[in-house]
């Protein structure tokens, strides 16, 4: 079992950033990979980021390629997403998920095995 705990979300004005953590409990939990998720209220949840067990692939969905980035630290079993530029778009609780399937990429929720509680990121204008 793994689980996941989110931090660092809150309020912020457009064109700030924010960095979310989220910690892993669990021994095996730097063999898989990493995710982010996000869903805003009346919307369906999205794919946001995601990183390799190692951290050597990254992905992003396009709206938020180039401002937020993905990385990992497998000695503190720590995922961040650093977020810049921030948009009211980016509005959404976002969650950081784990996928058994450490060496590759899944964009799908259903393809993520484990689930934090979510932190509200919210982005004013």
């Amino acid at each position: 079992q793994v689980q996941l705990v989110e931090s660092g979300g809150g309020l912020v004005q457009a064109g700030g950033s924010l960095r979310l953590s989220c910690a892993a409990s669990g021994r095996t939990a730097s063999r898989y990979g990493m995710g982010w998720f996000r869903q805003a209220p009346g919307k369906e949840r999205e794919f946001v980021a995601a990183v390799t067990w190692n951290g050597g692939t990254t992905a992003y969905a396009d709206s938020v390629k180039g401002r937020f980035t993905i990385s990992r630290d497998n000695a503190k079993n720590t995922v961040y997403l650093q977020m810049n530029s921030l948009k009211p778009e980016d509005t959404a609780v976002y969650y950081c998920t784990a996928d058994v399937w450490g060496f590759g990429i899944h964009r799908k929720g259903s393809q993520h095995d484990y689930w934090g509680q979510g932190t509200q990121v919210t982005v004013s204008s």
